[in-house]
């Protein structure tokens, strides 16, 4: 039997970085047409009705050009796309085209891009694209942030094959498990049945597989709402990691100021000034997950729901907004007793001023005797 070909596809990496606490999209956009010169998109799903499926406040996309890079031993031309999201997120994509590989091919262009571009990778693509992105939206940017926390994912994507296959056609011809494995050693049946178990098909002839760190989706369509719903999840689970970690660096120091503050006299107003703080921390913290957990929104669409939920538990994201909240809720007990203990002191000192001036006036009476 010949040997399958991908007559059209395209491979896609993805990094995303979390830059802000949070970007002005408007801003953004008129930024980028000032000074790219250039159109930018808000992203929608666009096979789907709007009131299916749609983003919170739709991200914007620029398309930058396009730029040479050296994969697996060859220059290959890579288009370049950045999409911005409200909470913080730059998501940045480039897209390796596939024309006319044969199945085996098309596995050793995925293990190139991971090889060039992957996360072990020493290439400065990824540096240099968000630089340039950040020179030129900055001041869209609210409270910006280092960007040393990243999300990678690729996605292997087949628009049009030499036959026309079924899903389970498709899965019978070729390794999916190779694919998305990269391992070159077949792998047991009972690893491989775990890699493609999240394996989802609308109609007959689509396939989305789902791994932890790659994806394959098959859609004679041409249809790039798939590959969106992934990148907002990846962009969720960048979010909410930020904040998983922000919050155990910031418990420590709470539990240090809450210490300090209970040192020495008059210690009302520390608790005051600390039970503010943590109030702003706590308010800040839940407005921004409040808006990463409505970035897509979910209501009709069957089969983009379920890939996306799929996503966001093979992520662990809702794991990460346990975390997230449990982390809340202590800094919120705190809060309270800090408040209710600077009320008690308040109180006390409230007490023992008007023993005082009672003393003073007992005091004063006998003087007058």
């Amino acid at each position: 039997m010949p040997e399958l070909l991908v007559r059209r596809g395209e491979v896609l990496a993805l990094r995303l970085f979390d830059v802000a606490y949070s970007i002005d999209l408007a801003s953004a956009e008129a930024l980028y047409a000032s000074n790219a010169k250039a159109r930018s998109d808000r992203s929608r799903l666009t096979q789907v009705a709007e009131k299916a499926i749609s983003f919170g406040d739709p991200p914007v996309l620029f398309r930058m050009g396009s730029l040479d890079l050296d994969i697996g031993g060859f220059t290959t031309t890579v288009h370049v796309s950045v999409r911005l999201y409200d909470f913080g997120v730059v998501a940045i994509t480039l897209r390796i085209p596939v024309l006319d590989q044969p199945w085996s091919g098309l596995e050793r262009l995925v293990e190139a891009v991971q090889t060039a571009v992957g996360p072990i990778a020493s290439t400065p693509v990824w540096r240099e694209v968000l630089d340039r992105t950040l020179a030129i939206v900055g001041p869209a940017l609210v409270r910006p942030t280092p960007a040393t926390l990243q999300e990678d994912y690729l996605i292997a994507v087949a628009h049009a094959l030499s036959e026309s296959l079924s899903a389970t056609a498709l899965q019978q011809r070729v390794d999916l498990a190779a694919l998305l494995s990269g391992e070159r050693r077949k792998l047991a049946e009972g690893e491989k049945r775990e890699l493609l178990k999240q394996s989802y098909s609308y109609f007959d002839d689509d396939l989305v597989v789902l791994t932890w760190d790659r994806a394959f989706i098959y859609d004679p369509e041409g249809n790039p709402d798939v590959a969106d719903v992934i990148e907002v999840a990846n962009a969720q689970l960048l979010e909410f990691r930020y904040y998983d970690e922000s919050l155990d660096d910031e418990l420590p120091r709470m539990y240090d100021q809450v210490e300090a503050a209970r040192r020495g006299p008059f210690a009302a107003p520390r608790f005051a000034r600390l039970a503010r703080s943590l109030y702003t921390l706590v308010a800040e913290v839940t407005e921004l997950t409040e808006k990463v957990d409505n970035a897509l929104q979910v209501t009709e669409d069957v089969y983009l729901a379920r890939i996306y939920s799929s996503a966001l538990e093979l992520f662990r994201v809702p794991k990460l907004v346990a975390a997230v909240d449990r982390k809340l809720s202590i800094v919120r007990d705190t809060y309270t007793a800090l408040y209710e203990e600077a009320s008690s002191s308040r109180a006390e000192l409230l007490e023992l001023a008007i023993v005082v001036l009672i003393v003073i006036e007992i005091i004063l009476g006998i003087a007058r005797l």
